[in-house]
């Protein structure tokens, strides 16, 4: 894969991570991707693994990290770093995570919370870089609904 196709940053107003991750995942798999995930710290990734198992009655996403081995094989991929084991196709970012080189995915998606200063600020920051390396960028904002409303 060369450039992404799709450089997406999402600002979380209506419902935190641990509601809009887990459907943004199932999306991505539903089409064939896999994906990484990419967090600030280790206790936030052991957050994210245990909420992927638990976050419906009928349901979980497979994933794993790379104490549970088999990192090639995970459909999601949970990590601190800048690793790909996985060949993932989609890159997630949340909690400010984030990686000067952005090549190599169809896909990168930005999740930051609206409501603190930090993270927008980091997430401009971020957009700007993206833009001036010449990628497609989107904005997308939740409405009142909790819908997803393109802004830019």
């Amino acid at each position: 894969m060369s450039a992404p196709a799709e450089v997406l940053f999402y600002q979380l107003e209506r419902q935190p991570l641990d509601q809009v991750l887990p459907g943004l995942l199932e999306k991505t798999l539903e089409r064939g991707w896999r994906a990484v995930v990419q967090a600030g710290t280790e206790e936030r990734l052991e957050a994210l693994d245990a909420l992927l198992w638990t976050y419906a009655e009928d349901s979980f996403l497979p994933h794993g990290a790379a104490r549970d081995g088999f990192a090639d094989q995970q459909p999601v991929f949970l990590t601190a770093s800048d690793a790909n084991p996985n060949g993932a196709a989609v890159r997630f970012f949340v909690d400010g995570a984030d990686s000067a080189e952005l090549s190599g995915y169809a896909r990168i998606v930005y999740l930051f919370d609206g409501r603190d200063e930090d993270a927008r600020l980091k997430a401009r920051e971020q957009w700007k870089r993206a833009k001036e390396q010449g990628y497609a960028v989107t904005f997308w904002q939740q409405n009142d609904r909790g819908r997803w409303e393109k802004k830019a």
